[in-house]
């Protein structure tokens, strides 16, 4: 399962830090509009992320994780995958998701990243990352072989190896990912096996891509969640360690 419509992302507000955010709606390379949600510190910085959400394109859980890399000084948007079959309204709870994922591929899931990407270049954002879960976590790590000049790629609980439909994974595309991969998985993962993380960490090492691979034991699909009380130190310990691993490699200069 992924998030409940009403999760929140486990990470405390910073009352009173001084943010804006805005809803927007972004224009890929190949002609799609798609909606997005911005959030950025009232001060100029040079770093930022896009976040890829889970199966279920933009809702609330993302639009509060942006607010919240936001408050920490980092720039973000928050991309929805659906322009291209449901359009850029906001959608209710009853949206029926799937039919949609079905109809994405990895070039155009990319494409759309290349447009959040370019929105924050726009900005003065020099050093960019993406972060994912999920279906955003595993297209997260695949953002890394687009050509789009990341900083680092961090999933949580992504699929590593081959899609459903037997389409190259981040284990399989190993050799093309050109930016320092982070992944926090869940032992307890029902569909993503430990071998299936062994598999990619051995992938990653015989390409000499610089990586991190984090396996919280015990720890269901879609921990990261406030409403996972029990999961709350495999939370703190997955943002802090993103955010390390973002201030570690910010200084990495952009590809293109």
């Amino acid at each position: 399962m992924c998030f409940e419509l009403d999760s929140v992302p486990p990470v405390p507000v910073i009352r009173g830090a001084a943010v804006s955010h805005e809803d927007l709606v972004l224009e890929a390379a190949d002609g799609n509009t798609f909606a997005a949600f911005a959030a950025a510190p009232e001060e100029p910085v040079d770093v930022g992320v896009v976040i890829l959400p889970d199966v279920r394109g933009l809702y609330r859980f993302y639009e509060e994780l942006a607010l919240r890399f936001a408050e920490r000084g980092i720039s973000a948007v928050a991309l929805d995958y659906f322009g291209r079959t449901a359009g850029v309204a906001k959608r209710g709870d009853d949206f029926e998701y799937m039919k949609h994922v079905e109809q994405t591929t990895t070039d155009s899931i990319q494409a759309d990243v290349g447009a959040a990407i370019g929105y924050l270049r726009g900005k003065g954002v020099r050093a960019i990352f993406t972060v994912g879960f999920c279906f955003g976590g595993r297209n997260s790590w695949l953002s890394a072989a687009g050509g789009h000049g990341l900083a680092g790629a961090i999933g949580f609980y992504g699929r590593p190896g081959e899609g459903r439909d037997s389409t190259p994974g981040p284990a399989q595309r190993a050799s093309e990912l050109d930016a320092p991969i982070l992944a926090l998985q869940a032992g307890a993962d029902q569909n993503i096996t430990a071998d299936d993380n062994a598999a990619f960490d051995d992938a990653l090492t015989a390409a000499g891509v610089e990586h991190e691979i984090v396996t919280y034991e015990g720890a269901p699909h879609s921990f990261f969640d406030r409403s996972q009380e029990q999961f709350a130190t495999a939370s703190a310990d997955a943002w802090t360690r993103a955010l390390a691993f973002i201030e570690h490699h910010s200084s990495r200069p952009a590809s293109v």
